[in-house]
This record gives C-alpha cells, structure tokens and sequence, in this order.
C-alpha cells in the first residue's frame, strides 16, 4: 500500500498555533489522536470568528461537521507547540471541506494532514443553507 507524502507548508494559506499540554500526551509519550480532532476544530472556528463568520451564540447559518479524517506522519509530544495550517479543499454552496496540516514548530513537513467539512445550516431548522455572497469572498482566500 503507498502512502501519500505530507504537503509542506505552503498548501496551507492561514495559521494557528496552538501548545500542547500535558494531558495531550498518551500513554506511549506522543499527542494522542484524538487531539489532532480539537486542534482542526480550535484551529477553523479560531479563523472563522476572527474572519467575521461565525458568531457562536447568535449566528445564523451554522457549521455542523458532516464528517473528518486524519493521516498521521510523525508524533508530537508535550511541551511542543503545533502549527496548524489552514486551507479551503472544497467550497459548495452550502458545504465547506478544509484541509489542515499540523506542524511541529520550525518543520516543514506536515506531522498529520486532516480534512474537515463543514454543512452550513439554518439555525433553527438545520436545514442546509447557502453560504451568505460575503462569506464565500472571505472563504476564497483560504483556496
């Protein structure tokens, strides 16, 4: 079976960093998987709020996560601190398919590589809902 090679740093258009802690650490000494899930969710909803697009508590569409995946390449461990690299794979019409990239400081080889894909729903009905003209132009910097 062959294994895909991480993508450097430069497919990926915004950044986070974001440190590990003590509990991330599982029993065999690296960032347990389950992390890399909340960093990919910390890191996209981090840019989306400072983008304007997301309010948490009033906010109409919302993201609900349809569905996630992650390929690991090599382990990180507390006290490490994580770059994690945002890119737009996908952009629907009510759909949005991030592709995030987890970075050991100052590496330029992806130590995970994720997709995320968001279903913009109406608040209330949780309906699928267009993405609003305005967020796909700020989204489009992130292709």
């Amino acid at each position: 079976m062959s294994r895909p090679e991480p993508r450097p740093r430069s497919a990926y258009r915004a950044w986070r960093t974001i440190p590990t802690r003590w509990a991330d650490n599982d029993a065999y000494g690296h960032v347990n998987n389950v992390v890399h899930y909340a960093w990919f969710d910390t890191a996209v909803n981090a840019w989306l709020v400072e983008a304007g697009l997301l309010d948490i508590a009033h906010g109409d569409p919302i993201g609900l996560v349809v569905e996630t995946g992650c390929r690991y390449f090599a382990p990180l461990s507390f006290p490490e601190s994580a770059d994690v690299g945002i890119a737009v794979e996908r952009l629907g019409s009510s759909s949005i398919t991030y592709r995030l990239g987890i970075f050991a400081e100052g590496s330029d080889a992806a130590a995970a590589e994720g997709e995320f894909t968001h279903v913009y729903v109406d608040r209330a009905s949780r309906r699928p809902k267009p993405l609003p003209q305005e967020w796909r132009a700020k989204l489009e910097i992130l292709l």
